[in-house]
């Protein structure tokens, strides 16, 4: 069933409250010519890059919405599609407020808050004695910016073809359709072209046969200044002739002022024309039109036609010329960058680049792109000094052990640990003497009894008992002599002055000890060294006479010089890690310092870059797992 029998029989096939008759929901393209000038419109819309599908509505009186014409082309096109269904719902809306609508069509299956992928674009329009039309664009892209131009282009052509409308219904319909048809004609030319020298031609010859021009040339903006790139019926341009350079500056003329320019010039114009009125009065007097070719708001190629003094252009044709090359400005810009991808690449883009750098906008941008390429530089050409840290623990050069002299009791105790001590002179702790002094006691009474069997064998003249005697005699007198060394040692004192680190006895006052077990641990303070635990990724840098600064946890605002003395050639596992153990000398030491302080060291190895210095555990880390 065709569109002109489905209205005939009143036959809606989905009304905007969402009714559907099953046996119209489908429409074939209408065969008349009002139906191959709607496709026409809709096949040369859809060549534009993003739009998917497009379709012409049109409300009847019962406000049901009727497909008058689909592209890409189909012989089965139902309003119970998503897009379609959606824009039915839409035109009552479109045609009451008379503006545009764009609506995002969001699919079923996307994420909650993800930005749409399609949109749906409605733009009202009037044709002839048909009644008010809507067409409906599904556009996939995701850029807002890209859409609001595609939006903007779109609206301008219908705005055009509204305002053609309008003079077309002054004049005869057969007529203002011809001109309308004009311009796609010259659309279809040029998109069927794949080359740029091939699509410029095609549309210069175009354009002079539909408008009957002498001659129509279309130059294209490089540099600072516009070249004739194609001339009608011409296969090559020589720019060192007069006419192609009274051309150019024609169209330097209009890229400048960036407005169309009309010789011989309509009253109340605004523009300069002087060299549009040179190329017109160069040879026989012509009437000279020269448009700009815009895309994203910018100029980069100019259209200059030269016809008859006696055949102006009218209005009608501009309005239309407007239109051919809005819709051409795109496919033209899109086949030049391709053509001279290696000027685009090497001269065209990075010239805007160092345009849009040195020009006044987005200052702050730039500001911060400017520190950005300073920091960059001092980080890869500025050094500074290395310095590896490590964790490190205070230890003393010497360190005196005082054992239990003999086995007993301790008595007293008279230092705590953290004390000082000086050398021989203060008592740490006694030892109880009782038992040694009962044994010293028992061992002088057996002496004395062995030197009276010495005295009376000697009397008696008893040799050899006399030697007896002496001997046990002897014997405990040797006794005698360890027991009051014993007795003598029961004051334990320190041959070495220091601190005491070790030896909190006080709770263990009359407890036993045995000879050889360790009651204190004295350090002296003036010999206390570092030791560091360099990680085995830093070893290498290290060697001795290296210098550094240590800072401990219980002062880190002190930073103590120190230098490497010795390093362990063997690694150990400290804390589950692979290091290795560094001796340092203090070159200062303080009276706070105590062994077993932890802290953290700086090692000075020397100037590296910065960027090494704060890259170098990535770098080894990407080596090690990439095995580079």
């Amino acid at each position: 069933m065709t569109t002109e029998q489905a209205n005939d029989k009143n036959e809606p096939v989905k009304t905007s409250t969402g009714t559907s008759d099953s046996h119209t929901d489908k429409t074939v393209q209408e065969d008349n010519s009002l139906g191959s000038y709607l496709f026409q419109i809709l096949s040369e819309y859809c060549r534009l890059k993003h739009i998917r599908q497009g379709a012409i509505l049109r409300i009847n009186s019962s406000d049901a919405a009727h497909v008058l014409s689909v592209c890409p082309r189909s012989e089965q096109i139902s309003l119970k599609q998503p897009w379609l269904c959606h824009a039915a719902q839409l035109c009552t809306r479109a045609i009451t407020e008379q503006t545009s609508i764009l609506e995002p069509l969001q699919d079923a299956n996307a994420l909650y808050d993800q930005p749409p992928d399609q949109h749906l674009l409605l733009v009202p329009f009037d044709i002839s004695e048909t009644g008010p039309l809507i067409a409906v664009f599904l556009i996939e892209v995701k850029d807002m910016h890209l859409l609001q131009r595609l939006h903007n282009q779109i609206q301008h052509g219908f705005d055009l073809l509204r305002l053609s409308e309008s003079r077309i219904r002054e004049d005869l319909k057969p007529v203002a359709v011809q001109r309308l048809t004009q311009a796609v004609d010259v659309v279809t030319v040029v998109n069927q072209q794949d080359k740029f020298a091939a699509a410029t031609m095609a549309f210069c010859n175009e354009l002079a046969a539909q408008w009957h021009c002498e001659c129509v040339s279309l130059g294209f903006l490089k540099g600072k200044y516009v070249q004739v790139v194609a001339m009608n019926h011409t296969e090559e341009i020589y720019r060192k002739m007069g006419l192609i350079q009274a051309i150019e500056l024609a169209m330097e003329e209009c890229l400048d002022q960036d407005t169309e320019i009309l010789v011989p010039e309509p009253e109340k114009v605004s523009y300069v024309g002087r060299a549009s009125q040179k190329l017109s009065e160069r040879e026989n007097p012509s009437t000279v039109l020269s448009l700009p070719l815009r895309k994203q708001d910018s100029v980069f190629a100019v259209l200059t036609m030269e016809r008859a003094m006696d055949t102006p252009f009218t209005h009608s044709e501009l309005e239309t010329l407007r239109l051919v090359c809005e819709l051409c400005s795109a496919r033209l810009a899109d086949l030049y960058r391709h053509d001279h991808w290696f000027r685009n690449l090497f001269v065209d883009k990075p010239r805007k680049t160092f345009s849009n750098i040195l020009n006044p906008s987005h200052t702050w941008a730039k500001i911060a792109g400017v520190v950005l390429f300073l920091v960059l530089v001092f980080l890869i050409f500025a050094r500074g000094q290395f310095r590896p840290d490590a964790p490190f623990v205070l230890e003393t050069v010497e360190q005196q052990v005082i054992p239990a002299p003999f086995d007993g009791y301790l008595k007293a105790v008279m230092v705590d640990v953290g004390q000082t001590v000086q050398k021989d002179d203060s008592i740490l702790a006694t030892l109880d003497t009782a038992e040694l002094r009962l044994q010293l006691a028992a061992a002088q009474a057996d002496r004395a009894g062995y030197l009276k069997q010495v005295s009376a064998a000697m009397r008696d003249n008893e040799t050899a008992q006399a030697q007896i005697a002496q001997a046990n005699a002897d014997k405990v007198q040797a006794q005698i002599d360890l027991l009051e060394y014993q007795i003598s040692q029961s004051q334990i004192t320190t041959p070495l002055g220091g601190v005491v680190v070790k030896g909190d006895l006080k709770r263990q006052v009359g407890a036993p000890v045995r000879t050889g077990d360790i009651l204190f641990e004295v350090c002296p303070l003036e010999s206390i060294r570092a030791q560091l635990l360099i990680p085995d990724d830093l070893v290498l840098y290290m060697q001795v006479g290296q210098e550094g600064r240590l800072a401990t946890a219980s002062y880190p605002d002190k930073r103590i010089r120190f230098i490497i003395e010795r390093i362990d050639p063997m690694a150990e596992v400290v804390n589950q890690r692979n290091v290795f153990k560094v001796r340092a000398r203090l070159t200062e030491t303080y009276p706070w310092m105590r062994p077993g302080m932890e802290g953290v060291a700086k090692v000075e190895v020397g100037k590296k870059h910065y960027v090494w210095i704060w890259t170098r555990k990535l770098t080894n880390w990407l080596r090690m797992k990439l095995w580079l």
